[in-house]
């Protein structure tokens, strides 16, 4: 609808009453847990059951992520098996551009050809380099682990992965071939959601593939088998990346999903991955803080039936916070008012921003909670008459002003 030369919706932040800038609601006492002191180049926790960011540092910088990308080729692989372009007992044959990866393999030659199950296995479990470039030449749209990897860079961005390009399959060191820790944490919550009858692999930890490695049968990922619910999902090493993992772990009604990647040893790797798991559960709680339809504010609608409307959530507000008491949740209630009518109910009116301690703050949408039509001839004469006579009050205000200071 166009507006009236006086009628400029302004961005606004609101109290309970419709007074200045800031809203400390109380909705519940929360002391702000102590950020994680990581010792890792690059890390990012966040909370899936409710979207909470529990830890970002350099979460956004393009790194080397070693055989952490090789959840891309994975996550590619089970899209073509969903589709029904690729099938878990199909064999696929080995090139010898596949076999003469080196580093983590499953020692695959070009006599073979091998079931998908079989390569996926040896790649969530074994890290197989030369798996992956098997299922990569298979699914690449010029038979290629080149186009693959271009392919893999297309289809990364498409789901939202903006800091990441592949130059291979399988993380082997090569320039450009990078991912930042919250596309990593990103790229895990997409599999963890869009392939749970996939995702259980994860946490096999172990697979003897036709007796070839006996030295490699294990999965590296240290957290599994510790009780603390892990259940995936990539480590990665490489001397330029150093050592990281792409883990997540449940417990009760929780998940957390995380990535880091720079430690110096295998052992630093286990032990920050086990204190990051323990931190994120033990130090915050999830707590119900409004339910669906209930009013938290009411917002100023211009030209309406009604002079306010009832700002309201879709869905209960469920929040992440520290488990420890002694300071207020704080939030700010945003939206560009008054808002012209008419207003349905349902309408995204505004944003609750929610600032729980040190932690990141969290936005949720605001809707209207009931409809308010445009008001008829006498709201607009008296929303005329308000106008102008507040504008005379402004006008006679500058001249006071002027005046005192001439």
């Amino acid at each position: 609808m166009p507006h009236s030369p006086r009628f400029r919706p302004a961005l606004r932040a609101l109290t309970l009453t419709l007074q200045g800038a800031v809203l400390a609601v109380s909705l519940l006492a929360a002391d702000a847990a102590r950020a994680f002191d990581t010792q890792a180049k690059a890390a990012y926790v966040v909370d899936l059951s409710t979207r909470t960011v529990l830890l970002s540092k350099n979460a956004d910088q393009p790194l080397p992520p070693a055989s952490m990308s090789k959840l891309m080729t994975l996550y590619i692989a089970f899209e073509a098996l969903r589709d029904g372009r690729l099938r878990l007992d199909e064999k696929l044959p080995v090139s010898s551009h596949a076999m003469s990866y080196g580093g983590s393999t499953m020692f695959l030659d070009t006599t073979d050809r091998v079931a998908v199950e079989d390569l996926i296995r040896g790649i969530i479990v074994l890290s197989g380099n030369d798996a992956c470039a098997v299922i990569a030449e298979a699914l690449s749209p010029d038979g290629t682990e080149a186009g693959f990897a271009r392919y893999m860079t297309q289809r990364a961005q498409q789901m939202g992965m903006t800091n990441s390009t592949f130059a291979n399959s399988n993380g082997w060191p090569a320039a450009g071939h990078r991912m930042s820790m919250r596309d990593l944490a990103l790229l895990a919550t997409h599999l963890i959601e869009d392939f749970p009858n996939f995702y259980p692999l994860f946490k096999e930890r172990k697979f003897e593939f036709d007796g070839r490695a006996p030295q490699n049968v294990n999965n590296r990922n240290p957290l599994l088998g510790l009780g603390i619910g892990a259940d995936g999902l990539k480590t990665g090493h490489t001397e330029e990346a150093g050592y990281g993992l792409v883990g997540s772990a449940m417990q009760g009604d929780r998940r957390i999903v995380f990535a880091f990647s720079g430690l110096q040893s295998a052992a630093q790797r286990a032990q920050e991955s086990e204190a990051i798991v323990n931190w994120a559960f033990r130090q915050f709680t999830r707590k119900n803080l409004l339910n669906a339809g209930e009013t938290i504010m009411k917002a100023q609608v211009h030209m309406g039936a009604a002079p306010t409307v009832a700002l309201t959530t879709e869905e209960d507000l469920v929040a992440l916070v520290p488990v420890l008491a002694g300071q207020e949740l704080k939030a700010e209630v945003v939206y560009n008012g008054p808002i012209a009518a008419p207003v349905r109910a349902g309408d995204q009116l505004a944003e609750l921003v929610l600032k729980p301690g040190e932690l990141p703050e969290t936005r949720v949408p605001l809707i209207a909670g009931e409809s308010v039509p445009r008001g008829g001839f006498m709201v607009r004469v008296t929303t005329a008459i308000d106008h102008l006579l507040k504008r005379i009050g402004d006008r006679a205000q500058e001249v006071a002003e002027d005046g005192a200071t001439s």
